[in-house]
Formats: C-alpha cells, sequence, structure tokens
C-alpha cells in the first residue's frame, strides 16, 4: 500500500505543477513590445541616418549641379553616368590609392600608440595615471580645426619651436607630399589614441589579475603576455577600436582642409572626403560629390563586414 500511496502522491504533485504552469500569466504582446521601446530609437536613426543616405543616393543619380539647384534647368536622370565619369577619372584613382594608404596608416599608428599607452597605465601609480589620462581626455576633446591649427604653429617654418629643436631652420612641413601627409598623421594620431587607450585600459583591468601573474610566473615577458594572453582576450575590443578607427581615418576631412590648405600644393595631398567636397561645392558638381560619398560609404560597409567575417570563421564571438 505504501508504494503505491507515494506514486498516487506524485502524480497530485505533477498534476498541480502543470496547472501552475498553465495558469502562470505570459508576457502580452509577444514581439511587439520591445519594438515600440525601440521606436523613438528608430526614428531619430532614420531621420538622422537613414533619409540622408537615401537622398545622397538619390541625387547621385542625377544631374544635379549649380543650374538645377537655382532652377535655371531642369534635373535629369542620369542613372550610373555620374559613377561612369568617376571610374573613368585617373586623379580619382590617385586619391583612393592615396586615401587607402594614409588612412591605414592612420589606423595603424592610432591603434600602437593607444595599446602601449594603455598597458603603461597599468604599470605606472594613481597620480602619474590621472596625469596621463586628463591629458589624452584634453587632446581628445579639442576640435579638429583647433587641433589642427595648433600644429601648424608647432611645426610653422617661421615661428614654429619644432624646426628650431630639430634645428631645420625654415623648412615647410607642408610644401612636400609625404611629410605633409605625416604632419597630418601626426595630429590624428594625436586626437584619436585616447579613445583606443581608456577603451583598452578598461578592458585590461577587466581581466583576472590571476590569469596574468600565472602568465608572469611562466616566465613569460611583458610581449609574450601582451600577444598571447592579453590579445586574445581583448580581441572583441580590439575589434570595436579597429572599425571605429578605419571609420574615422578614412573619412579624416578637417585635417587634411586645415593644415594642407584644402589638399596641399596641386592637389597632391587630397584625399575623398576632401575632394568630394570640392566636386560638390567648389565645382558645384553636387551629383559627382554624392557619387563620391557613395562609394566610401560601400568601401567602408566592405571593409567592416569583411573585417566580422573574418573574426567569425577564427570562432569569436562579438
Amino acid at each position: 500500500m505504501a508504494p503505491n500511496s507515494s506514486l498516487t502522491a506524485d502524480r497530485s504533485r505533477v498534476r498541480v505543477r502543470r496547472g501552475r504552469s498553465r495558469s502562470s500569466p505570459r508576457p502580452q504582446g509577444g514581439w511587439g513590445v520591445p519594438w515600440l521601446y525601440l521606436a523613438p530609437a528608430l526614428v531619430v536613426l532614420g531621420g538622422l541616418l537613414v533619409y540622408p543616405i537615401y537622398q545622397l543616393g538619390l541625387i547621385s543619380f542625377f544631374q544635379y549641379t549649380q543650374a538645377q539647384v537655382s532652377g535655371g534647368e531642369p534635373t535629369t536622370f542620369e542613372g550610373f553616368g555620374n559613377y561612369s565619369a568617376l571610374f573613368s577619372d585617373s586623379q580619382f584613382w590617385q586619391v583612393l590609392v592615396a586615401t587607402v594608404l594614409f588612412a591605414g596608416a592612420c589606423v595603424v599608428s592610432t591603434l600602437a600608440v593607444g595599446c602601449a599607452l594603455a598597458v603603461l597605465l597599468t604599470r605606472v601609480r594613481a597620480l602619474p595615471r590621472l596625469v596621463l589620462m586628463l591629458a589624452a581626455l584634453g587632446a581628445w576633446a579639442t576640435p579638429a580645426v583647433t587641433g589642427s591649427t595648433v600644429w601648424l604653429l608647432l611645426f610653422d617654418p617661421d615661428f614654429g619651436p619644432v624646426n628650431r629643436v630639430l634645428g631645420l631652420g625654415d623648412h615647410s612641413w607642408t610644401y612636400g607630399r609625404l611629410s605633409a601627409f605625416f604632419l597630418v598623421l601626426l595630429e590624428v594620431v594625436w586626437c584619436s589614441f585616447p579613445f583606443v587607450m581608456v577603451t583598452v585600459y578598461a578592458g585590461i583591468r577587466a581581466v583576472p589579475s590571476e590569469v596574468l601573474e600565472a602568465a608572469a610566473l611562466d616566465g613569460a615577458s611583458q610581449w609574450r603576455i601582451w600577444r598571447s594572453v592579453l590579445t586574445p582576450m581583448l580581441r572583441p575590443i580590439l575589434t570595436v577600436v579597429t572599425i571605429q578607427s578605419v571609420i574615422w581615418d578614412f573619412k579624416v576631412f578637417t585635417q587634411i582642409y586645415v593644415m594642407t590648405n584644402g589638399g596641399g600644393i596641386a592637389g597632391q595631398n587630397l584625399v575623398l572626403n576632401v575632394y568630394a567636397y570640392q566636386q560638390a561645392f567648389a565645382s558645384s558638381k553636387y551629383s559627382l560629390g554624392s557619387a563620391i560619398g557613395v562609394v566610401m560609404l560601400l568601401m567602408l560597409l566592405a571593409v567592416t563586414l569583411v573585417y566580422l567575417r573574418l573574426l567569425r570563421r577564427q570562432g569569436e564571438e562579438l
């Protein structure tokens, strides 16, 4: 009798649990509730991002110059005519190559400086760390126009202190193509490395200290710890800062425009953003400038997607 009574009791408990699970309240609204919360942000993104991109792409398919803006001539549909004219222009390809090389140098330099200083922050005491953080954040908060002007004054051939310290006399850094690009690169790295430094430093602080102590006890050097221990653990963070740096450095405009006076002598320091500005506003070819903007957008999307796909193949969770 005892086993039968226990079996009956177990069945009654199962029935009670099933009854409770059936009577428990279910979330109302299904998938509609999350979308209601996201609706305000989606509306803002649609107004600030989607609609301008749509207008940019639309203008690139029309003949849209100053004559159409003033109403003197009707707007005509060109299809891919603007893109054909753009791809057949040899200057566009020269500017594209210069932009890719310059952006790549800026990204590598920014990541190297930012990661090195992030490691340094973990090695110094509180007061030097605070001073370095404040100095870096000050550079980060400086407007691009102001920072570019300050760097021009520092490297001025007549009054700049850099030439005096280096004994270069009246050497002009913005006259030569490579030296002008190098000067702009220094300014870009100066105003970009704080983001990498702060982000990577926060990631390093989140790594358990036991892991680093175990690596040190095994005889690993600092470079070995960074390459074999920290880099794999910080790969998601490094992915974010790399993509952000690629986007920012590929779209550099202010530094080039201010420091090289609109693209350098005979356009020797042009990048795609400045080239698009010249075509759209200096030459009033708004449709051609829009086509350059669309090409830049597609290139950045392609680079980002390829980079993320490579990380996915390596089994990284982002």
